[in-house]
């Protein structure tokens, strides 16, 4: 007979037994309503409320950001002028950045205090400002233009050309550029919310109408496939796609300069194509200005308000280059020259160049840097 086990004794003491059978305590906490949105939200939302441009909230964002590190993360609530005087005046004393630089964090702190915090700042008379040097621009000759693109090939050369020839801006006006904006009959293209939101008309060059019309077709080709696999899609500007839920899909609302791939979008799950991306254009032109021998800094960023503007409200705001034949800057300052026929131009301030098309006395930097 096996023994039976010997019992230890308990440790189950009457203290925990009246703890075990106490009942629990309940404490209710107040109503759980949604968290109010963080400083950069609300920078974010107040900038969207107004129509401005993503740069522009990129730009506002960083120098907030900038501003509040820069004072040990305290928040711009606890600050004021003086804080903002103080961190102004060491970017241009401390950092030496350039005047637009220092405009551009005031207008990002300004933004911050008026519009999203409600407080109104004191005019800033203690701000070391940095001064807005005066350059003046440098333009490359006509030869150093066709050196340039004869050294580019399919898009990127479809792509400066409408920057030399038509006046256009590279990321808002040429990338962002759409198949309906295209008017081959009267030779112009319509740019929708260019800077300052405004639309203007400028002109189709004539050497870039066949290779731009045949680049379309291809483009056109690529979207009937895009549409047969279940894609075709193209972000519309507002509330285009809930007013026309189709719209997206249709050819006159593509990019003229679509991405080689697409991707999906978070929200609507819709398959898209991009437009290309800006820095295509600016490495194949860094790479021909290279390949073409130039010591001259030539980019892809226009020369300050000198876009041409075709129609009745045309102006003449147009500055020239030095001339190549030896004529004083002088006397071809502000000479109107008729435009191509068929085009309304008052004044057109265009000339036949020696690339085959019409130039507006070369405005563009090429986009070159001063």
């Amino acid at each position: 007979m096996c023994p039976l086990p010997s019992r230890e004794p308990s440790s189950f003491t009457p203290a925990v037994a009246s703890a075990a059978h106490a009942p629990l305590a309940v404490h209710e906490t107040g109503p759980s309503g949604p968290s109010p949105p963080r400083l950069l939200d609300r920078v974010r939302q107040a900038i969207s409320t107004r129509h401005y441009s993503r740069r522009t909230e990129k730009a506002y964002v960083h120098w907030i950001k900038r501003y509040i590190f820069f004072h040990g993360k305290r928040h711009p609530m606890e600050m004021g002028a003086a804080e903002v005087t103080q961190f102004l005046t060491a970017l241009a004393v401390r950092e030496k950045v350039a005047a637009s630089t220092q405009n551009q964090a005031l207008s990002a702190l300004l933004f911050l205090y008026r519009e999203v915090l409600g407080v109104e700042l004191p005019w800033l008379e203690d701000v070391v400002r940095a001064k807005r040097p005066q350059y003046l621009p440098v333009v490359l000759t006509r030869a150093e233009v066709r050196a340039v693109l004869e050294r580019l090939d399919g898009v990127p050369r479809l792509m400066a050309i409408l920057l030399y020839g038509a006046g256009l801006r590279l990321l808002e006006e040429c990338c962002r550029l759409r198949v309906k904006d295209i008017d081959f009959a009267m030779n112009q293209l319509v740019i929708r919310d260019g800077k300052g939101r405004k639309d203007r008309l400028t002109i189709l060059p004539a050497a870039v109408k066949a290779a731009l019309a045949a680049h379309l077709e291809r483009g056109c080709a690529q979207h009937q496939a895009d549409l047969r696999r279940g894609a075709g899609w193209v972000e519309l500007p507002g509330a285009l796609a809930r007013k026309y839920a189709n719209a997206g899909r249709e050819w006159g609302w593509q990019w003229v300069f679509p991405a080689t791939r697409i991707y999906v979008d978070r929200v609507t799950g819709q398959r898209r194509r991009h437009h290309l991306h800006e820095s295509v254009l600016q490495r194949a032109v860094k790479d021909a200005v290279r390949a073409a021998g130039l010591a001259t800094p030539a980019t892809c960023q226009p020369a300050a308000g000198i876009s041409p503007r075709v129609g009745p409200q045309a102006t003449p705001t147009f500055r020239v280059r030095s001339p190549a034949n030896g004529a004083a800057a002088s006397a071809t300052e502000r000479m109107p020259t008729p435009g191509p026929p068929g085009m309304a131009v008052r004044p057109s301030f265009l000339r036949k160049s020696s690339l085959g098309f019409p130039a507006h006395s070369q405005p563009f930097n090429f986009g070159l840097r001063q």
